[in-house]
């Protein structure tokens, strides 16, 4: 195969990262149109193609007439939340191969179209979570695969990060985050942090998630940032999503795992990754890992700032490649656009397949369900089954 001819649909701020990516860094994509609702996005991104040497591509605020038209090899699906698994099922009924920007679920039953679109026309679609090629979460993978952290017991994740000021610019409708933390209540935002997690439990590859329980704190973080910033269009607007959102899940081989979304109060980034197993524990928020030698030597300073040291030791190979550039998330948007893009010209499995798209995006949906009942929920099995005798082969 030549180049990929790729359409993108979807050019805000994530969106239009992507393709400035793709557009300075693969030789290897063609991109022949652009679609968004707002058109003039994709007017942009067509003329930065102009001014780079290519030929403009097509411009659509239609995503159906974009890809009858264009018939691309490849979709980029990067628009907001709601119209992700919309968008991909009607690329999948075209036979154009699909990657998909992340977000969380709004129905089940909307989950088992997708999963019976790509089963009965097996064209493949990839979810693009890039933090799965994070390069602590793929240490710890690494780790894991050479038995240095044990048998795994306990994992916890999280999206923790002050969305303050980009919700409040929905209120004016620059920004789709404001009509979901206005009328929903649940982990909307799982998949950056389940992902490594799933990869490294093997979800979906001899292992599944069976039931979950989520608690939602009270929505009051917005309401202070409105006092402490003057804004007066949030005054008095009262938001329904909880500040601090809490899942526990409980796994079929018995592990468990905590995630937490925390994006509106005051706090420091971070993806709170911690694996903990027989032998020893690795932590993001301390930087490094305890690996035990000597039973009882368990002091947190020995746990504090060593993970370079691991890096040189334990590297996953993913990590020891070179890239031209170091961007894009620090690294992550290169590996995760290299994962698919090189799974579509070779004709193989999607490292991150459509199972996993939906097991991960319905945490929010069960969430939701969870905080609303008080009660625990069941993950649905959308393999059937087959997650019994599924490999993981994921960034092997």
């Amino acid at each position: 195969m030549n180049k990929l001819k790729v359409v993108q649909i979807g050019l805000g701020g994530r969106g239009y990262s992507l393709y400035e990516e793709c557009l300075k860094y693969r030789k290897d994509t063609d991109f022949v149109g652009f679609c968004d609702v707002e058109q003039s996005r994709a007017e942009q991104a067509a003329e930065t193609a102009v001014a780079m040497g290519y030929a403009k591509p097509a411009v659509y605020v239609d995503y159906k007439k974009c890809l009858d038209e264009c018939k691309p090899d490849v979709a980029l699906v990067t628009t907001s939340w709601l119209a992700h698994v919309e968008i991909c099922m009607y690329a999948m009924e075209k036979g154009i191969a699909v990657g998909s920007e992340v977000g969380g679920s709004y129905t089940i039953q909307q989950l088992w179209e997708m999963i019976r679109c790509y089963e009965r026309t097996k064209t493949p679609i990839m979810f693009l979570e890039n933090c799965c090629y994070g390069r602590i979460e793929l240490l710890a993978l690494n780790m894991k695969r050479l038995g240095l952290l044990g048998e795994i017991v306990h994992c916890e994740g999280g999206y923790r990060h002050d969305l303050r000021a980009e919700v409040a610019k929905g209120v004016t409708g620059e920004h789709y985050r404001f009509q979901e933390y206005l009328h929903r209540n649940g982990d909307n935002y799982p998949t950056h942090d389940i992902g490594p997690i799933a990869m490294l439990l093997d979800i979906n590859r001899g292992n599944c998630f069976t039931h979950l329980y989520s608690m939602s704190s009270k929505a009051v973080g917005m309401a202070a940032y409105a006092e402490k910033t003057g804004n007066e269009q949030l005054r008095g607007v009262k938001f329904n999503q909880g500040d601090v959102v809490t899942t526990l899940i409980k796994c079929q081989n018995g592990e468990t795992v905590t995630l937490t979304l925390d994006t509106t109060l005051p706090r420091y980034y971070s993806r709170g990754f911690l694996v903990q197993g027989t032998n020893g524990i690795l932590s993001e928020d301390c930087d490094g890992a305890l690996i035990e030698d000597v039973v009882g030597c368990h002091q947190r300073k020995k746990c504090l700032g060593n993970v370079e040291e691991l890096y040189k030791k334990y590297e996953h190979p993913l990590w020891q490649k070179e890239y031209e550039r170091v961007n894009g998330h620090g690294g992550i948007d290169e590996r995760v656009l290299d994962e698919f893009f090189s799974a579509v010209k070779e004709g193989r499995e999607m490292p991150i397949d459509v199972y996993d798209m939906a097991t991960w995006m319905c945490i929010t949906t069960l969430s939701e369900q969870s905080i609303a009942t008080g009660q625990s929920v069941p993950f649905p099995d959308f393999t059937n089954g087959a997650w019994v005798r599924r490999k993981n082969n994921f960034a092997k």
